[in-house]
């Protein structure tokens, strides 16, 4: 059976923005929507309540707005919703587990109106085995014709990370471009006349190994024209750099739990907060 591409709802514009966004894929993709929200938000939400009212109702209507707006935008696209009593985290994480696609609402570094994308949002990222795309209010109603711009280490397997960024630009009839940062050593910092050695002599070895990479992806989707971009510097700021030439930007965040819980790297760190573009966070080994 198809999955439905589930979408978290918090009242906020960047929610919206992510419920249009999701809409659009499940179009692509074939399957349909479910809105949901968490009640017990704790201290960030962005909820404007009458007087007297329960959280619940609220919810209700809200989500039967946003899922007529959906309807009516795409005549027969499958729209349900359900409000979720376990709590944010849990909520949204048991949600992700039975889905294709997580979408949530992200916002600028520095908000913390809302749980999408705050605390919650983050937590929540950073622990479902689904992949999670995070989407901001700015520019929702465009439609970006760039390339599906992925990150991509060839010292990892990254093979869930640029299947979906295929996949994705597939869907999209546009181009993939893989971008590889190597960071300077610390040692390079000490004086300049290090640094382009080094950049000569690992950019073209390290572009070599990207096209290697990307060899059976070009011969399993032979319709998606796919680059690579090789630099030298930091990955955060090259990745949002080519994010605003992009339609989506896809990232890679590992599995594994540390003795804290599941977090994401510093690099998705970086452009979720960033992106202009949607970011989609894929998990991987």
């Amino acid at each position: 059976m198809t999955r439905s591409i589930v979408v978290g709802l918090d009242g906020t514009e960047q929610a919206k923005a992510a419920a249009r966004w999701a809409a659009e894929e499940a179009l692509l993709r074939g399957t349909d929507v479910h809105l949901v929200y968490a009640t017990e938000p704790g201290p960030e939400v962005a909820v404007s309540l009458v007087e007297g009212e329960s959280e619940e109702p609220w919810a209700r209507e809200m989500m039967a707005r946003t899922a007529g707006e959906l309807r009516e935008r795409h005549p027969g696209l499958s729209v349900t919703s359900q409000v979720l009593a376990s709590g944010p985290v849990p909520g949204l994480v048991d949600a992700a587990e039975e889905s294709e696609l997580l979408v949530l609402g992200s916002r600028a570094l520095g908000s913390v109106a809302g749980y999408l994308l705050g605390s919650v949002g983050l937590t929540v990222a950073g622990g479902v085995e689904r992949p999670v795309v995070l989407v901001r209010a700015v520019g929702a109603g465009s439609t970006p014709q760039g390339p599906v711009v992925v990150g991509a280490d060839v010292r990892q397997p990254v093979d869930s990370v640029l299947g979906f960024a295929f996949e994705e630009a597939a869907r999209r009839h546009t181009q993939v471009l893989v971008v590889y940062v190597q960071q300077l050593p610390l040692h390079a910092g000490m004086g300049p006349a290090m640094v382009p050695d080094f950049r000569l002599s690992m950019v073209p070895e390290i572009k070599r190994s990207v096209e290697v990479m990307l060899e059976p992806w070009r011969a399993k989707y032979p319709d998606v024209e796919a680059g690579a971009r090789v630099a030298v510097g930091s990955a955060g700021l090259e990745l949002v750099a080519e994010a605003r030439k992009a339609t989506l930007v896809v990232v890679g965040r590992r599995t594994r739990r540390s003795t804290l819980g599941a977090h994401i790297g510093s690099v998705a760190h970086a452009v979720l907060h960033h992106s202009p573009v949607p970011v989609a966070l894929v998990p991987h080994d």
